[in-house]
């Protein structure tokens, strides 16, 4: 049975001047153990990062491949942004990251990126972007309330 990894926790980060910044200790952990590498993006929807591990990115382009017209017009733009976009981000020694400028400029990430975990994925935020995301996300789901039915649990 395979191993399941799930990126959990909120973390804030200093980035230094070259762009590099240390991922979670227990996210270098669920790197190393998978045996597969981060892949990171600009978000579609957030003025953010999006990552998750390569392999999830398969079960995307699997997905894609199943659902989508390959020759269709929403095929070409979601591949295009996505992985036209990715690219493979190996940790250093110190559990460091250089996040390209082309990611750092779309999240407006100077000093500082807060890594939030999103179970399979997770994205890295400037970190007065995420606070306002948060509040805006936990304001909304007080006043929805949504469920999740048991049987798909």
């Amino acid at each position: 049975m395979r191993k399941t990894f799930l990126f959990l926790d909120t973390t804030e980060n200093k980035v230094d001047a070259k762009g590099r910044v240390s991922l979670p200790s227990d996210w270098r952990a669920i790197v190393k153990d998978s045996e597969a590498e981060i892949v990171c993006y600009r978000s579609l929807s957030n003025p953010c990062i999006e990552g998750c591990l390569e392999d999830m990115l398969e079960k995307l382009a699997t997905e894609m491949e199943n659902s989508l017209d390959f020759f269709s017009e929403e095929q070409d733009d979601i591949s295009n942004l996505i992985f036209g976009d990715a690219k493979r981000y190996p940790f250093d020694s110190t559990g460091r990251i250089m996040l390209s400028e082309k990611l750092l400029k779309h999240a407006q990430i100077t000093n500082a990126a807060v890594f939030v975990g999103k179970g399979r994925k997770f994205q890295i935020w400037n970190p007065s972007n995420w606070a306002k995301e948060e509040q805006r996300v936990r304001e909304k789901l007080l006043k929805t309330r949504p469920t999740i039915k048991k049987d798909n649990v």
